[in-house]
Protein backbone atom coordinates (compact mmCIF):
# COMPACT_ATOMS: atom_id res chain seq x y z
CA UNK A 1 0.00 0.00 0.00
CA UNK A 2 1.32 3.45 -0.81
CA UNK A 3 0.28 6.76 -0.42
CA UNK A 4 1.01 10.12 -2.38
CA UNK A 5 3.04 13.14 -2.00
CA UNK A 6 2.52 16.36 -4.64
CA UNK A 7 5.17 18.30 -4.33
CA UNK A 8 4.86 22.26 -6.89
CA UNK A 9 7.95 24.28 -7.19
CA UNK A 10 9.39 27.51 -6.66
CA UNK A 11 6.28 29.68 -6.83
CA UNK A 12 7.19 33.06 -8.01
CA UNK A 13 5.28 35.91 -7.46
CA UNK A 14 1.62 36.83 -8.03
CA UNK A 15 1.29 34.35 -11.64
CA UNK A 16 3.00 31.92 -9.95
CA UNK A 17 0.41 32.08 -7.30
CA UNK A 18 -2.60 32.45 -9.24
CA UNK A 19 -1.48 29.26 -11.16
CA UNK A 20 -1.08 27.36 -7.85
CA UNK A 21 -4.53 28.46 -6.32
CA UNK A 22 -6.26 27.93 -9.28
CA UNK A 23 -5.20 24.81 -10.43
CA UNK A 24 -4.72 23.24 -6.75
CA UNK A 25 -8.33 21.57 -6.58
CA UNK A 26 -7.83 19.98 -10.16
CA UNK A 27 -4.41 18.86 -9.15
CA UNK A 28 -6.14 17.37 -5.64
CA UNK A 29 -8.69 15.55 -7.74
CA UNK A 30 -6.63 14.28 -10.35
CA UNK A 31 -3.79 12.86 -7.63
CA UNK A 32 -5.34 12.64 -4.65
CA UNK A 33 -2.31 13.31 -2.79
CA UNK A 34 -2.13 12.44 0.98
CA UNK A 35 0.64 15.56 1.20
CA UNK A 36 0.78 18.58 -1.08
CA UNK A 37 3.70 20.35 -0.22
CA UNK A 38 4.96 23.41 -2.43
CA UNK A 39 8.07 25.90 -2.27
CA UNK A 40 7.01 29.51 -1.52
CA UNK A 41 10.06 31.20 -1.24
CA UNK A 42 9.94 33.57 -4.20
CA UNK A 43 5.51 34.18 -3.52
CA UNK A 44 5.98 38.06 -2.58
CA UNK A 45 6.92 39.58 -5.55
CA UNK A 46 8.90 37.22 -6.47
CA UNK A 47 11.58 37.18 -3.29
CA UNK A 48 10.45 36.32 -0.14
CA UNK A 49 6.96 35.09 1.76
CA UNK A 50 4.71 36.78 3.77
CA UNK A 51 2.14 35.52 6.68
CA UNK A 52 -0.61 36.34 4.47
CA UNK A 53 0.71 34.61 1.57
CA UNK A 54 1.52 31.49 3.75
CA UNK A 55 -2.21 31.80 5.37
CA UNK A 56 -4.10 31.41 2.07
CA UNK A 57 -1.83 28.33 0.90
CA UNK A 58 -2.69 26.82 3.61
CA UNK A 59 -6.86 27.70 3.43
CA UNK A 60 -6.30 26.05 0.28
CA UNK A 61 -5.13 22.83 0.90
CA UNK A 62 -1.23 23.02 1.12
CA UNK A 63 -0.20 20.99 3.67
CA UNK A 64 3.44 22.56 4.38
CA UNK A 65 5.64 25.20 2.86
CA UNK A 66 9.18 25.02 2.59
CA UNK A 67 11.18 27.85 1.83
CA UNK A 68 14.51 28.47 0.63
CA UNK A 69 17.73 31.32 0.65
CA UNK A 70 15.32 34.25 0.37
CA UNK A 71 12.98 32.61 3.00
CA UNK A 72 13.62 35.84 5.37
CA UNK A 73 13.73 38.61 2.70
CA UNK A 74 10.39 40.06 3.95
CA UNK A 75 10.73 40.81 7.44
CA UNK A 76 7.48 40.40 8.85
CA UNK A 77 7.70 36.29 8.71
CA UNK A 78 9.93 36.11 10.64
CA UNK A 79 7.51 36.32 14.07
CA UNK A 80 5.19 33.68 11.91
CA UNK A 81 7.89 31.49 11.38
CA UNK A 82 7.73 31.28 15.06
CA UNK A 83 4.13 30.06 15.37
CA UNK A 84 4.59 26.38 14.92
CA UNK A 85 2.96 26.47 11.44
CA UNK A 86 4.02 23.65 8.88
CA UNK A 87 6.33 26.18 6.92
CA UNK A 88 10.14 25.00 7.08
CA UNK A 89 12.99 27.43 6.90
CA UNK A 90 16.82 25.64 6.11
CA UNK A 91 17.63 23.68 8.66
CA UNK A 92 21.50 24.51 8.45
CA UNK A 93 21.37 28.03 9.56
CA UNK A 94 22.16 29.80 12.80
CA UNK A 95 20.23 28.02 15.48
CA UNK A 96 19.36 31.71 16.68
CA UNK A 97 17.57 32.59 13.39
CA UNK A 98 13.14 32.32 13.64
CA UNK A 99 11.67 29.43 12.58
CA UNK A 100 12.72 26.02 12.13
CA UNK A 101 14.09 23.33 9.55
CA UNK A 102 11.69 20.54 9.99
CA UNK A 103 7.94 20.19 10.67
CA UNK A 104 5.72 16.65 11.10
CA UNK A 105 2.89 16.64 9.37
CA UNK A 106 0.55 13.80 10.67
CA UNK A 107 -2.20 12.15 8.53
CA UNK A 108 -3.67 8.81 8.43
CA UNK A 109 -1.20 6.36 9.52
CA UNK A 110 2.03 8.98 8.15
CA UNK A 111 4.04 10.94 10.24
CA UNK A 112 5.57 12.66 7.39
CA UNK A 113 8.74 15.02 8.27
CA UNK A 114 9.18 17.65 5.76
CA UNK A 115 13.37 19.27 5.54
CA UNK A 116 14.23 22.26 4.29
CA UNK A 117 17.53 22.39 3.09
CA UNK A 118 20.18 24.76 1.45
CA UNK A 119 23.52 24.05 -0.10
CA UNK A 120 26.62 26.05 -0.25
CA UNK A 121 27.98 26.16 -4.01
CA UNK A 122 27.73 29.14 -5.23
CA UNK A 123 24.79 30.40 -2.02
CA UNK A 124 25.72 32.28 1.06
CA UNK A 125 27.67 30.78 3.93
CA UNK A 126 25.45 27.99 5.45
CA UNK A 127 26.15 25.46 7.40
CA UNK A 128 27.32 21.61 5.64
CA UNK A 129 24.41 20.31 4.99
CA UNK A 130 25.69 16.61 4.62
CA UNK A 131 26.09 17.22 8.41
CA UNK A 132 23.05 18.59 8.89
CA UNK A 133 21.18 15.66 7.52
CA UNK A 134 22.50 13.42 9.70
CA UNK A 135 22.01 15.22 12.63
CA UNK A 136 18.00 15.39 11.68
CA UNK A 137 18.10 11.86 10.61
CA UNK A 138 19.29 10.67 13.99
CA UNK A 139 16.06 12.17 15.68
CA UNK A 140 13.57 13.00 13.71
CA UNK A 141 11.68 9.57 14.62
CA UNK A 142 9.94 8.86 11.55
CA UNK A 143 11.02 6.71 8.03
CA UNK A 144 8.89 8.96 6.08
CA UNK A 145 10.87 11.77 5.53
CA UNK A 146 10.74 14.36 2.60
CA UNK A 147 13.56 16.38 1.74
CA UNK A 148 13.68 20.32 -0.01
CA UNK A 149 17.49 20.62 -1.03
CA UNK A 150 17.34 24.60 -2.28
CA UNK A 151 20.52 24.55 -4.11
CA UNK A 152 22.45 26.16 -7.25
CA UNK A 153 24.69 23.46 -7.85
CA UNK A 154 23.83 20.64 -10.04
CA UNK A 155 26.51 18.09 -8.63
CA UNK A 156 25.70 18.70 -5.87
CA UNK A 157 22.10 17.84 -5.51
CA UNK A 158 22.90 14.37 -7.03
CA UNK A 159 25.35 13.73 -4.51
CA UNK A 160 23.04 15.01 -1.82
CA UNK A 161 20.55 12.38 -3.52
CA UNK A 162 22.77 9.78 -3.34
CA UNK A 163 23.96 10.91 0.53
CA UNK A 164 21.16 10.03 1.72
CA UNK A 165 19.25 7.17 -0.58
CA UNK A 166 18.09 4.96 1.45
CA UNK A 167 17.43 6.87 4.92
CA UNK A 168 14.88 8.97 3.16
CA UNK A 169 11.77 8.56 0.99
CA UNK A 170 12.55 11.81 -1.40
CA UNK A 171 14.85 14.36 -2.23
CA UNK A 172 13.21 17.49 -4.44
CA UNK A 173 16.01 19.47 -5.35
CA UNK A 174 14.70 23.63 -6.20
CA UNK A 175 16.16 26.97 -6.57
CA UNK A 176 17.19 27.02 -10.16
CA UNK A 177 13.15 27.27 -11.53
CA UNK A 178 14.14 24.74 -15.07
CA UNK A 179 12.53 21.68 -14.21
CA UNK A 180 15.15 18.52 -15.65
CA UNK A 181 13.97 15.66 -16.60
CA UNK A 182 16.27 13.32 -14.15
CA UNK A 183 13.32 12.00 -11.83
CA UNK A 184 14.32 8.53 -10.63
CA UNK A 185 14.11 5.88 -7.69
CA UNK A 186 17.37 5.27 -6.34
CA UNK A 187 19.07 2.56 -5.69
CA UNK A 188 17.94 2.68 -2.34
CA UNK A 189 14.28 3.40 -2.60
CA UNK A 190 14.93 7.18 -2.14
CA UNK A 191 12.68 9.42 -4.97
CA UNK A 192 15.30 11.79 -6.41
CA UNK A 193 15.21 14.97 -9.09
CA UNK A 194 17.66 17.52 -9.37
CA UNK A 195 15.33 20.42 -9.86
CA UNK A 196 11.06 20.18 -9.97
CA UNK A 197 10.82 23.86 -12.06
CA UNK A 198 8.63 26.83 -10.94
CA UNK A 199 5.02 27.65 -10.54
CA UNK A 200 5.64 31.02 -12.04
CA UNK A 201 5.23 32.97 -15.06
CA UNK A 202 5.96 32.23 -18.87
CA UNK A 203 7.92 33.30 -21.12
CA UNK A 204 10.02 34.67 -18.36
CA UNK A 205 14.01 34.50 -17.16
CA UNK A 206 13.26 31.96 -14.28
CA UNK A 207 10.13 34.33 -13.51
CA UNK A 208 11.91 37.65 -14.16
CA UNK A 209 10.79 40.10 -16.56
CA UNK A 210 12.90 39.37 -19.81
CA UNK A 211 13.30 42.78 -20.87
CA UNK A 212 14.57 43.69 -18.12
CA UNK A 213 17.05 40.36 -17.41
CA UNK A 214 18.44 41.00 -21.01
CA UNK A 215 19.13 44.51 -20.57
CA UNK A 216 21.40 43.33 -17.19
CA UNK A 217 23.05 40.87 -19.24
CA UNK A 218 23.56 42.90 -22.08
CA UNK A 219 24.27 46.13 -20.52
CA UNK A 220 26.33 45.12 -16.99
CA UNK A 221 24.49 47.90 -15.59
CA UNK A 222 23.11 47.23 -11.76
CA UNK A 223 19.23 46.36 -12.58
CA UNK A 224 16.02 45.67 -10.42
CA UNK A 225 14.42 42.53 -11.39
CA UNK A 226 10.85 42.12 -11.43
CA UNK A 227 8.18 39.42 -11.51
CA UNK A 228 6.59 38.92 -15.57
CA UNK A 229 3.68 40.15 -15.89
CA UNK A 230 3.05 36.71 -18.34
CA UNK A 231 0.78 34.01 -16.95
CA UNK A 232 1.82 31.36 -14.51
CA UNK A 233 3.01 27.63 -15.30
CA UNK A 234 2.70 24.86 -12.80
CA UNK A 235 5.94 22.57 -12.40
CA UNK A 236 5.98 19.74 -9.69
CA UNK A 237 6.23 16.07 -8.75
CA UNK A 238 4.18 13.00 -7.84
CA UNK A 239 5.88 10.88 -5.81
CA UNK A 240 4.00 7.27 -4.40
CA UNK A 241 5.50 5.98 -0.93
CA UNK A 242 5.24 2.99 0.68
CA UNK A 243 3.37 3.12 4.19
CA UNK A 244 5.23 0.40 5.47
CA UNK A 245 8.67 0.93 4.36
CA UNK A 246 8.73 5.25 4.15
CA UNK A 247 10.52 4.52 0.54
CA UNK A 248 9.62 5.44 -2.79
CA UNK A 249 7.78 3.82 -5.62
CA UNK A 250 7.22 6.25 -8.45
CA UNK A 251 7.86 9.49 -9.02
CA UNK A 252 6.83 11.78 -12.33
CA UNK A 253 6.83 15.21 -13.13
CA UNK A 254 3.94 17.12 -13.65
CA UNK A 255 3.77 20.50 -15.52
CA UNK A 256 0.47 22.69 -16.39
CA UNK A 257 -0.20 24.13 -19.24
Amino acid sequence: MTYRIVFLGDIVGKPGRTAVLEELPSLLNQYNPEFVIVNGENSAAGVGITPDIADELFKAGVDAITLGNHAFNKREINDYLDKNKPIVRPYNMSKGVPGRGICHVQKARVDLAVVNLCGRVFLESYADPFAAVDEILSSTGTKHVFIDFHAEATSEKVAFGHYVDGRVSAVVGTHTHIQTADEQILRGGTAYITDVGMCGPQPSVIGMDRDIVLRKFTTGLPTRFEVANEPGVICGVVIDVSYDTGRAVAISRLRRP
